[in-house]
């Protein structure tokens, strides 16, 4: 390729995938080749403006531009706009950093994500790629741990548990064999910025996992992926070729005494294994069923040996703060809740995609702000934060920040950071009975509470809404609730009241009540 050939940049992410990606890079390629302009595609991850997929970016003297979404029927009229210049198009975004959307956010985690090519090291590498890890190996790993401690980061992954005080934990463990487990298995409804970490930017997992393993004086670490995750399992497994081929995985990591190796294994398919000890069951070939805790997985895990086990995003963010330092994560944030979250829209909204922001943004902003209301034009009626399991919020709660306290105190959960809109059409009513339906499918049934009581669930609501002695039957409801939230092993089944609840509780006309006795928390 001539030095001279304007590089146009195409996603290669699955959602950007999904809707012509592929067609409208080859269309541009046979276009350009045409016309006999040299042009070099090339496949970078998605900025994570879904609205705009397949966004396409084109490099010129003065910035890097945006156009989108662009289809196949549009390369056309894009040559002879003059888009290779980043001349004016009606696709055109001016310069892809300038997008209000993109602008205002505060990308830590997210910083490479649709800048760089997926697989390229030296994309990498030329954006601070595995400064973490350098700065991590000059150090002794209980300052590592420390510095994570220090960070105030907290699991990404639903539970919000301090990210350092478990590898302290783990670190401190007896045992000479111990493991990192990264969980992927992204079952929530909305949410999808763990597997564009794996798509868009794998490398930042891997530096992530290796950080921890040097912490936590583990050599193995699995990354546990999502079935219904093709492109990211394929990206990962070449990434993972890669780091170990220039030496940030393997013996000798960048020439320290550190081993590490990470495997990456496909899940099971089942919405259980997401729950960290029905994952290790699955790890080692197993049913994918719940333990008894304890003893924590920290101390007896995979295989029964102490293993510090983190969602993606967890680790995503670790580089960051091993190569910036405690206080600039630690800076960022509100009460015990520090740093960034990557938040996914989902649902009926206008401007679905993922918005990392810091903890502290009002709902409302950001369904407002960045969302743009609903696709459908209608007035958003509910919100469900959090993916199944978590609580529907009413509009007269959509001031409340994104904070894991701040949701605590109104019974609902930031969990992954999935937001999913509803319009004023929705059955609320029919939601909850979802919830409970989804519990009872998804299930392991270890436990009688989660098996039976989401079953029964489901025929509670059926009386509710068929008029059944309603007062009576939303008592048999709330008492179900009880025993499921007091009685059951995991949060599939603690949790999945949580949803039930809130639709009782916020939206009471849909199940035929109108009492407000009946709206009792």
């Amino acid at each position: 390729m001539s030095a001279q050939a304007t590089i146009v940049y195409v996603p290669c992410d699955s959602t950007a995938l999904a809707l012509g990606a592929d067609e409208v890079a080859a269309a541009i390629a046979a276009h350009a080749a045409r016309l006999g302009h040299a042009v070099e595609v090339r496949r970078n991850g998605s900025r994570g403006l879904f609205f705009l997929e397949p966004l396409v970016e084109v490099i010129t003297a003065q910035a890097r531009v945006a156009y989108g979404p662009v289809g196949v029927a549009d390369v056309e009229g894009l040559f002879a706009a003059g888009f290779l210049e980043g001349r004016t198009h009606a696709l055109f975004h001016g310069p892809t950093d300038e997008i209000p959307y993109l602008k205002r956010q505060q990308r830590f985690t997210f910083a490479r994500a649709g800048i760089t090519e997926p697989l390229s090291l030296d994309d990498y590498l030329a954006h601070e790629g595995f400064a973490g890890l350098r700065r991590a190996l000059a150090q002794n790993p209980a300052q590592v741990v420390e510095e994570v401690v220090a960070s105030g980061l907290r699991g990404r992954g639903g539970a919000a548990f301090p990210t350092g005080i478990k590898w302290r934990t783990v670190q401190g463990a007896a045992g000479k064999e111990k493991f990192v487990v990264c969980n992927a298995d992204e079952g929530d409804s909305g949410t999808f910025s763990d597997r564009m970490v794996m798509e868009d930017d794998p490398f930042v997992l891997i530096e992530g996992m290796t950080i921890c393993s040097y912490a936590v004086g583990a050599t193995q670490g699995y990354i546990y992926v999502r079935s219904e995750y093709p492109h990211a399992i394929a990206t990962l497994e070449k990434a993972v070729q890669l780091a170990r081929g220039a030496g940030y995985l393997g013996k000798a990591i960048l020439g320290s005494a550190h081993e590490f190796n990470i495997e990456v294994r496909k899940a099971a398919g089942a919405y259980i294994c997401g729950e960290e000890t029905a994952m290790l069951e699955s790890i080692e070939g197993k049913r994918g069923v719940v333990r008894a805790k304890p003893p924590l997985p920290a101390l007896k895990g995979l295989f029964g040996k102490p293993t510090a086990i983190n969602n993606v995003i967890s680790f995503a963010s670790v580089p960051f703060i091993l190569a910036k330092g405690a206080k600039a994560y630690q800076d960022v944030g509100m009460g015990r809740s520090r740093g960034t979250l990557p938040l996914q829209l989902a649902g009926n909204v206008k401007h679905g995609g993922l918005v990392e922001l810091a903890f502290g943004i009002s709902l409302r902003q950001l369904i407002e702000d960045f969302g743009g209301g609903t696709a459908s034009g209608r007035p958003v009626r509910a919100v469900q934060v959090g993916g199944p399991l978590g609580a529907y919020l009413h509009p007269d709660q959509f001031d409340t920040p994104l904070d894991y306290e701040a949701f605590a105190a109104i019974g609902a959960v930031l969990g992954h950071g999935g937001v999913v809109l509803f319009d004023d059409s929705v059955d609320m009513a029919r939601q909850a009975r979802y919830a409970m339906e989804f519990c009872s499918i998804e299930s392991c049934g270890k436990c009688t509470p989660c098996r039976i009581g989401s079953t029964r669930g489901v025929e509670v609501v059926d009386r509710i809404v068929a008029g059944a002695n309603r007062v009576a039957q939303v008592k048999v409801l709330r008492d179900l609730c009880d025993t499921m939230v007091n009685g059951s092993l995991c949060a599939m089944g603690s949790m999945t009241p949580i949803p039930v609840l809130s639709a009782l509780n916020h939206f009471p006309e849909d199940f035929g009540i109108k009492a407000p006795a009946d709206r009792a928390a």
